[in-house]
Formats: C-alpha cells, structure tokens, sequence
C-alpha cells in the first residue's frame, strides 16, 4: 500500500458537509468515488482529512491521505508505457480534475512521508471568517464567501474581545460536546482586520478546533464587536464552561479552511502518535 497526501480546495456552498454520508453529496464522498473509478480499486477508497468541515464550510488548503495499493497506480501508465511515479501522480491530478465537477479541486497528489497522518499529524489549522457591515450588503460576487452583518462593527472591540479568548482551555462554551471527545484546544490565534474593499476578516489559528467552535467564537464575538454586548463577554461566557443561549453560531458560508501545518518529516509519526493520545474521539470542524 502507498499513502498519499492530497492538497485540495472546494466551495462548500453544494455540499452537505465533508464527511462521507448516504443519499447527500458531500467533499469526501465525491472524491472517493472518482479515485475508485480512475485508480479501478477494488476496495472504496478511504481518505481521512486534517479537519472535517461542516455543510456549507469552504476550504482553500485542506489535506487529505489515502492508502491505495501501488498496483492501483500502474492504472495511470495508459499506453505509453511504465511511468515514473511522479509522472503518475501528475496524471492523476490531470484524471481527477477531469472527474470532479469544479467546486473541488485536487492540486497537488504526493506520497506521503513516513509516519505522516493528514489528521493526527497537523500542528494547527488556520481558518478564516469574512464578514461585510456594508450598509449595502455583500458584493454580490463573493455572496458565497462573505456574511453580511446588519449592523457597523468596531474593529478595535471585536479584537479587545477576542484576546480573551487565547491561550489552552477547555471550550465547552463554543462546542457541540461529542461523547469521548475534549473540548480542550489550544487557541493559537484570534485577530481582526479590515481589508482595503470592507470586508472584516478574523483569522483563527488552533492545534484543533472541536465542532462548530470557529463559528460560535466568531458569533460571540460579533455581538461585543457591534455593541450589543461588552468586550468582556465573550471571556466570561469562556470562563463558565457551559454553553450561552446569547452565543449564535455565525453562518456557515463565511468560513474557509485557509491552512494545515506540520511539522518536519521527521516528527510526523510522533506528533501523530501524541495527538492520538489526546483525542481518540470526535472530528476536528468549524
């Protein structure tokens, strides 16, 4: 068996979520129905992802692995001969993007390093969270990628609210609780900015995020942000541990996967197995 690391993007907006689920189109079921039919596996396919994204969630720089057996990939070789393995790998990005309809894209195939897992082995995830407070509403162009809040946001509060939520702690407050999985995450990054057109962009770095807790950080914080609540809300909903009838999970489409990091080649294994420590249980999502 060899394992591959595929480096992918897709507009969420047609999709039911990442994961694989019967009767709904969804990123991970797509793309394992075209690798079985490109590579004539025997077997579906098997990807497991750095971090399952929900319905309506984008990603730009999300990874993948999958184990294939290597004569799968002879497949490749068509007429013209034995290839070598980059050349096939090449081609499978060529057949994929042949396969998939355009909303997801493979960019890059690769054979993973030893002890590599697209999951286990992350060090972080970045993701972003687009919002316009344009009196207007969103440019219609990027409806899909931007939120529109009704209400003019004070950049400077939005960002005194949020360093109160770095640093290691347990975010019950801002997850739906999976049994067997934790809650504690280690918040990275939490900042704000305006971009040159308006649009208010926060970027959220963690080792993982547990489900549906970017969104709920970005509702919490969006409503210190526009005055309804006091920059110091956000902490304290933090600091109780339980979840706030006054957080609203934001919108799904203003979320985007921009990142996954690893470390060297020649950690992967044992950040993996160290991460498998922690969480045996439960999906990384946003």
């Amino acid at each position: 068996m060899v394992r591959l690391r595929l480096d992918l993007a897709y507009d969420g907006t047609d999709f039911s979520g990442w994961a694989r689920q019967p009767g709904l189109r969804t990123v991970q079921g797509e793309i394992e129905q075209a690798l079985g039919r490109i590579l004539r596996l025997g077997e579906p396919a098997m990807l497991t992802v750095a971090g399952r994204t929900d319905a309506g969630v984008h990603a730009r720089g999300q990874v993948a692995h999958v184990d294939v057996p290597e004569a799968s990939l002879r497949e490749l070789d068509g007429n013209r001969g034995p290839l070598s393995v980059d050349e096939r790998l090449s081609a499978l990005v060529r057949r994929l993007a042949g396969v998939l309809d355009p909303d997801v894209r493979i960019y890059r195939v690769s054979v993973a390093p030893e002890g590599f897992d697209a999951r286990f082995s992350a060090l972080f995830r970045r993701y972003a969270y687009r919002v316009s407070d344009a009196p207007c509403g969103v440019d219609p162009l990027r409806r899909r990628e931007v939120v529109w809040h009704n209400r003019p946001l004070d950049i400077d509060a939005l960002n005194a609210a949020a360093t109160r939520l770095l640093g290691e702690h347990d975010f019950a407050a801002f997850c739906k609780k999976r049994e067997g999985a934790t809650t504690i995450r280690e918040l990275q990054r939490l900042d704000w900015a305006r971009e040159p057109d308006g649009v208010l962009v926060a970027t959220v770095v963690a080792d993982a995020f547990c489900h549906s807790m970017v969104r709920a950080l970005v509702g919490a914080l969006l409503a210190a942000g526009d005055g309804r609540r006091p920059v110091e809300w956000p902490g304290e909903v933090l600091r109780r541990g339980v979840r706030d009838s006054g957080v609203h999970v934001a919108p799904a489409h203003g979320l985007c996967l921009e990142e996954v990091g690893y470390p060297g080649d020649a950690d992967l294994a044992a950040r993996a197995a160290a991460t498998r420590r922690v969480r045996t249980v439960g999906a990384d999502a946003g």
